[in-house]
C-alpha cells in the first residue's frame, strides 16, 4: 500500500457530534469524567464549546439499551439535531423568570407522562398523572417536543397572566384564583378550599410522578439537556431567564430520588448567567467540567488515526498495544506526522504547534478545531498529489508545507461560524483589526476603533471574555494578543502594534 492509497480512505471524523453516528463510540476514550456521568454520579456537565459535551451525550443516548437494562429511562427533552424545542419562544417569550420556571416544570411533566405511557409504567399513580395533564391539554397523541412547550407555555400564561384572561383580573375569594382561570395546576400549595375543587400544586405532581416509579419498582428516569447554546441565541435576557430557572428547577427536583435532570452545558454560558449573581449556584454539586491536556489531545488524535484500517494497514501496528502507553501513542504520532513543522531547535514539535494553533484566547484546546484541521491537512495533502508532488518524508504521511496551508480553513470557520454567529455584535470591533499587528495595546485599540482608551481596555475585555484576545502584560499596562486560530482570517501580521 503506498501513502496516497493509505491517505485516500483516512476519516478523522467529524468536527460536531451530532455527525458522527455510530463511529464515535468506536474511538471515544472512557474517561473518568464518562464513568462518573454513566454512573449516575454527575447531573450537570461543563465544558467550552467544542469540548465534548454534545459527545458525552450523544453517548448516553446511544447506550440507551445499556441504561434500560440497568433500569434507567432516558428522556431527551431537547432535539439532538434540526430546530431546538424551546426555538418559537424568541417570538413571544416567557416575561419573567418565575414564568421560565413554571414552563420547565409543565414541560418536564409532560415529558414524564408520555414516557410513562410509552414503557407502560401503569399504577394509580402514573394515571392520576397522566389524565390530570391530559384533562388540561398538556399532553395529546403524538406531541412533538416543540408541541409539548407550546402547550406548556399556553398554560403559564393562562396561570400567571391573568389580564389576558375574559374578564379582567377577578380573584375566586374560595381559591384564590384568577376567576377566568379553570385549570387544575397551579404553582404554588392550593388554599383548602382550592384542593377540595380538584386543584393539585405542579411540586406534588413531581411526588406523584417520583411514587409511580417507585411503585413500578423497576425504573428510575434521566431528563437530558443538551443544545442550551442554540436554543435561546436569540436574546442574552432569555437566555438567561431560561437557564437560571432551569437551574432552580433542577435543585427543587433534587430530593425526588427516582428522577434526575443532566444539563449539558457551555462554560462561559454558565458564567454569563451567574455573573450578576446567582445565589443557588453553591448548591450545585453534582458537576464537572470537561478540560482537555496535551496527553488527552494526543490520545483524540491517535485513536483517530487507528480507527482507519488502511492507517493500520500501511504500518503494521495493532491498535491495541498503541494505546496501552503516552509513549506509544506519541511514537506513533510522529511516525504519521513529521517532527516539526517549521525545522529549528527553538521550534516547537508537531503536536504542540497543531495544539497552539487550535487555541484559542482561553489557552483551550477543543477536540473540535483539532479534529477539522486534521481534516483539512488530509485535504490538502490530497491536493498535492493530484498535483504530482512527491511522498513525505520517511514514514509521514503528511509533507511540512500542507500544515499552513491547511489552517486558514480552520481560522475562517471559527471566526465567521463561531464567533460571528454568536456574537454579531463583536464583528464592529473585530473586522477594523483586519491586516494588523497580533499584540495590542489600549492606546492602539482606541486609535483603530476610534474612541478613547478606557473605551478600548473595556472592549477588549470583553473580547477577551469570548476568547478571541488573550490577556497579556500587567493589570497597569495590559497587552492583548490574538491568538493563532484567528489570524489568518483577519491577515494579522506577526508582532506588536506601534
Amino acid at each position: 500500500m503506498t501513502k496516497q492509497q493509505a491517505l485516500a480512505t483516512i476519516n478523522f471524523g467529524q468536527r460536531v457530534a451530532e455527525e458522527e453516528g455510530n463511529e464515535l463510540t468506536e474511538y471515544f476514550v472512557e474517561t473518568d469524567n464518562w464513568s462518573r456521568v454513566y454512573d449516575g454520579d454527575i447531573d450537570v456537565i461543563y465544558g467550552p464549546k467544542g469540548s465534548g459535551k454534545s459527545a458525552l451525550y450523544s453517548l448516553l443516548v446511544a447506550r440507551t439499551d445499556e441504561l434500560f437494562d440497568r433500569g434507567i429511562l432516558l428522556i431527551a427533552a431537547e432535539n439532538p439535531r434540526g430546530t431546538p424545542a424551546f426555538r418559537d419562544l424568541a417570538t413571544d417569550p416567557p416575561a419573567s423568570e418565575a414564568e421560565f420556571v413554571g414552563l420547565w416544570k409543565l414541560y418536564l411533566l409532560s415529558l414524564l407522562a408520555t414516557t410513562f405511557s410509552e414503557y407502560g409504567i401503569e399504577n394509580k399513580h402514573a394515571d392520576r398523572l397522566h389524565g390530570l395533564l391530559g384533562k388540561e391539554g398538556l399532553i395529546r397523541e403524538k406531541q412533538t417536543l416543540q408541541s409539548l412547550v407550546q402547550s406548556a407555555f399556553a398554560y403559564v400564561k393562562r396561570l400567571l397572566r391573568p389580564e389576558a384572561l375574559e374578564g379582567g383580573v377577578k380573584i375566586d375569594p374560595a381559591t384564590q384564583l384568577p376567576a377566568g382561570f379553570t385549570g387544575k395546576i397551579i404553582f404554588g400549595e392550593p388554599t383548602e378550599a382550592a384542593r377540595k375543587v380538584g386543584v393539585e400544586s405542579i411540586d406534588s405532581l413531581f411526588a406523584t410522578a417520583n411514587d409511580a416509579l417507585v411503585d413500578y419498582g423497576k425504573y428510575r428516569v434521566w431528563i437530558l439537556l443538551d443544545r442550551l447554546d442554540v436554543a435561546f441565541i436569540e436574546s442574552s435576557q432569555l437566555e438567561q431567564n431560561a437557564l437560571r430557572a432551569l437551574f432552580r428547577v433542577y435543585l427543587d427536583l433534587f430530593g425526588l430520588e427516582r428522577m434526575r435532570v443532566k444539563i449539558f452545558l457551555r462554560t462561559d454560558i454558565w458564567n454569563r448567567i451567574t455573573h450578576s449573581g446567582f445565589r443557588e449556584a453553591s448548591h450545585i454539586t453534582r458537576h464537572v467540567t470537561i478540560s482537555w491536556d496535551r496527553a488527552s489531545l494526543l490520545n483524540l488524535i491517535v485513536r483517530r488515526a487507528l480507527h482507519n484500517p488502511s492507517v493500520v494497514d500501511y504500518y503494521t501496528v495493532s491498535r491495541d498495544e498503541i494505546l496501552t502507553t503516552t509513549a506509544s501513542q506519541e511514537e506513533f504520532f510522529f511516525r504519521m506526522f513529521p517532527k516539526q513543522v517549521d525545522v529549528g531547535p527553538n521550534k516547537p514539535s508537531t503536536l504542540d504547534w497543531l495544539l497552539s494553533r487550535t487555541r484559542d484566547g482561553t489557552q483551550q484546546s477543543a477536540p473540535r478545531e483539532l479534529i477539522h484541521l486534521l481534516g483539512s491537512l488530509r485535504t490538502q495533502q490530497m491536493r498535492r498529489y493530484e498535483l504530482g508532488e512527491p511522498d513525505p518524508d520517511g514514514d509521514a504521511l503528511f509533507a511540512r508545507v500542507v500544515f499552513k496551508a491547511a489552517l486558514p480553513e480552520i481560522s475562517e470557520v471559527r471566526l465567521n461560524q463561531t464567533l460571528y454567529a454568536e456574537f454579531p455584535d463583536l464583528r464592529e470591533h473585530i473586522e477594523p483589526l483586519r491586516g494588523e499587528r497580533t499584540l495590542q495595546r489600549p492606546e492602539t485599540l482606541a486609535r483603530i476603533w476610534k474612541i478613547s482608551g478606557m473605551e478600548a481596555q473595556e472592549v477588549a475585555n470583553g473580547l477577551v471574555n469570548v476568547g478571541f484576545f488573550e490577556r497579556r502584560g500587567t493589570r497597569e499596562e495590559p497587552e492583548y494578543w490574538v491568538p493563532f486560530l484567528y489570524r489568518d482570517a483577519l491577515d494579522l501580521v506577526q508582532g506588536a502594534a506601534d
